[in-house]
């Protein structure tokens, strides 16, 4: 494990995130206010801000990374092939399985997972939301990814305590010592994959968070990537912001959608290269 990026943690950690099972979205709200009562967070945080993972926080995407723990560093063509777009998960599934039955371990998958590479400037945005702005942001993290893949990264950098919750597709090893993965929840959001709606997990989570709080957020925020991260973004309002990486697929549909139709993204838009930019806008927005 490596160093941690923090002197101390004083943000009580949670247990592993998990997403709700298929159902209807009253019953993943259900859930997901069983989830935040469990976690005692404070009422008096200003700001909401919510992460993406792979190529956000990290460098790369870890359902790439993994695959180099398979013979030879590669799936078999028969494999990959079994793909089917909008169902990227079950392909997954097959994937992990495929790893457990060439003798892949669960140390092997977690040491291939720690090494992942921070995305440039990222520890800088963890260290500010840990120690000079703890008093007033909320941090999430939601990811198309798994949970055991994003809680292995983050313990391994001591960055876990900072995340108030962690929504994500759940993975654990079964006896066999196979990593099995589920999708997170069902919906029907017609632009996103049929196992995550990024949109409706944060919907639903703000809308809890607001009844329990008794009081809206000042501002919320999102940091992402991915086609999978823009449906999120357009929830958010003109007193909201949304940072982008820079000429990723969601800067790109966000770039688009403002030439076609000027007006429909409501969000200020601020894309990043480093995610120092990030920074400096969050210590610009505290400080108002």
């Amino acid at each position: 494990m490596g160093d941690s990026i923090f002197n101390c943690c004083s943000v009580p950690s949670n247990p592993p995130g998990e997403g709700d099972h298929p159902g209807s979205r009253s019953r993943r709200a259900q859930q997901i206010t069983m989830a935040s009562n469990s976690t005692n967070i404070s009422s008096d945080k200003r700001f909401l801000i919510f992460f993406d993972f792979d190529e956000t926080i990290v460098d790369e995407t870890s359902d790439d990374v993994v695959v180099q723990a398979a013979p030879g560093q590669h799936l078999p063509a028969w494999l990959k092939d079994t793909y089917q777009p909008g169902r990227y998960n079950e392909y997954m599934q097959r994937v992990l399985a495929y790893l457990a039955e060439q003798g892949v371990t669960e140390s092997d998958i977690r040491s291939h997972m720690e090494k992942i590479p921070t995305t440039p400037g990222m520890l800088t945005v963890f260290q500010f939301l840990r120690t000079r702005a703890a008093q007033d942001f909320e941090v999430v993290l939601v990811s198309d990814a798994n949970t055991f893949f994003i809680e292995s990264w983050l313990r391994s950098k001591g960055a876990r305590q900072l995340f108030h919750r962690i929504f994500s597709n759940p993975a654990t090893f079964n006896k066999d010592g196979r990593l099995v993965l589920r999708p997170f929840h069902s919906h029907d959001c017609p632009r996103c994959p049929d196992n995550m709606c990024k949109q409706v997990v944060v919907r639903d989570y703000v809308a809890r968070r607001t009844q329990e709080r008794g009081r809206v957020y000042q501002r919320l925020f999102y940091v992402g990537d991915g086609a999978n991260d823009f449906c999120p973004a357009t929830f958010l309002g003109p007193r909201d912001v949304v940072f982008p990486r820079r000429d990723f697929p969601m800067h790109r549909l966000i770039t688009e959608t403002h030439e076609a139709m000027p007006g429909e993204f409501k969000a200020v838009t601020v894309p990043w290269g480093s995610a120092e930019e990030v920074v400096a806008r969050l210590r610009k927005l505290q400080a108002e």
